[in-house]
């Protein structure tokens, strides 16, 4: 098969979505080779196209372009009656939809589940919600901030002593649409051999409640509420960031062998036989005195020694890069994780590539995130099939 064809190459998606939860969804499916139809009111589009700096040379939200590459942009007003009839031949061609409207509005533009299958028998509809459809939190918006506030995240995040911390990346969004990802290629997959569809029903919660995994099941078996260890770690010591003597550094004895090897290659034999620091739960119960006298170790070579030291005794270890280190990084330029597409305008806009790595098929930047409205007619004529004449009564009119 061709390299570009991808592994959802004929998988048509209807992406009704904005923001990051659900764009982010309909782009990794996009990156897989799916044909994902970005859906935009005509007025502004998505919202991120308007949050920055930084913006391209072109005037492309940074933001923006994080989560809409390999899609085509249609515009349309799904307030009017023609916008709704132009949505329906949409579905009729899909094989998935993507949505993150509050909760029911579809239904009440008469297009629940049930009206969905009688449009496109088979489809696989999913939505993207702050709280799901169902709870008292239903029609409450939810945002990615108040889902890490409400889903624990931020309890355990941030100083010991400091205050709540969010974390830096909007990950709840993002966990969200990596769920809803699986889901639906779940769905497709089942629908391989049952024929049927699926109403898939992803919340912001529910995928941060999930993600708090070993910390949750720490309360669920002590019934004691988890506590904020800075960068260090509840159930594996040491296993945390230190100051050296020019820098910190992150730092993972994450088992008793990689300890022992550690104490060895800095001259602290003794460590490995003492009572207190032999086994890792005997170093969980005895941090606040092993922890000192690790940082005051760790406070007498350079960054880059130490680096050295764990490199040769296998034990884990990383400088704490900003995000221009990361990209200068030999690992991640190895693997190719910046990529670069040329835009409508001519502009070479650069990318974070997919992390997906396939050996056949594997993803790969088809299109550029798009101009507003950009596919409008392609679309419109080229899959429904409307003529030019037609299309011009419906931007005549306001509806695309």
């Amino acid at each position: 098969m061709p390299p570009d064809s991808g592994l959802l190459h004929g998988v048509r998606v209807v992406d009704l979505t904005r923001v990051l939860a659900g764009p982010y969804c309909a782009q990794m499916l996009g990156d897989m080779g799916a044909d994902v139809i970005k859906v935009e009111e005509p007025s502004r589009g998505d919202d991120t196209r308007q949050w920055g700096p930084p913006f391209t040379e072109s005037g492309m939200s940074a933001y923006f372009l994080s989560a809409n590459r390999n899609k085509r942009s249609i515009t349309l007003n799904l307030k009017s009656d023609e916008g709704m009839a132009v949505l329906r031949d949409l579905i009729a061609q899909a094989d998935v939809l993507v949505e993150n409207f509050k909760a029911g509005t579809l239904e009440r533009l008469g297009l629940d589940y049930d009206k969905l299958q009688q449009i496109r028998p088979g489809l696989i509809y999913c939505t993207v919600t702050g709280f799901g459809y169902s709870g008292p939190y239903r029609d409450q918006p939810g945002y990615d901030f108040i889902a890490q506030a409400l889903g624990g995240l931020m309890s355990v995040s941030g100083p010991a002593e400091g205050e709540p911390t969010r974390v830096g990346v909007a990950i709840t969004d993002l966990l969200s649409g990596i769920y809803a990802c699986n889901a639906i290629c779940a769905a497709l997959f089942a629908r391989e051999r049952t024929g049927d569809g699926q109403r898939i029903d992803i919340s912001l919660l529910d995928s941060q409640v999930a993600t708090m995994t070993y910390v949750a099941s720490n309360y669920l078996v002590s019934g004691e509420t988890p506590k904020r260890y800075g960068n260090a770690h509840p159930n594996i010591v040491p296993y945390q960031s230190f100051e050296a003597s020019d820098g910190h550094l992150a730092f993972a004895a994450g088992n008793d062998g990689q300890w022992a090897k550690f104490c060895r290659a800095v001259g602290k034999d003794d460590w490995i036989e003492d009572e207190r620091f032999a086994t890792n739960p005997q170093r969980v119960e005895n941090r606040k005195t092993l922890i000192p006298l690790l940082d005051e170790l760790f406070s007498q070579r350079t960054v880059e020694e130490w680096l050295a030291i764990c490199v040769e005794a296998g034990i884990p270890a990383a400088p704490i890069n900003d995000i221009r280190q990361v990209f200068e990084d030999p690992q991640v330029q190895a693997r190719n994780m910046q990529t670069s597409v040329t835009a409508k305008s001519g502009e070479e806009l650069p990318l974070v590539a997919s992390p997906l790595k396939t050996l056949y098929n594997p993803p790969s930047v088809r299109y550029p995130p798009p101009e507003h409205g950009e596919h409008t007619d392609e679309v419109l004529g080229g899959l429904l099939g409307y003529d030019a004449e037609r299309i011009a009564a419906l931007r005549e009119s306001g509806s695309i």
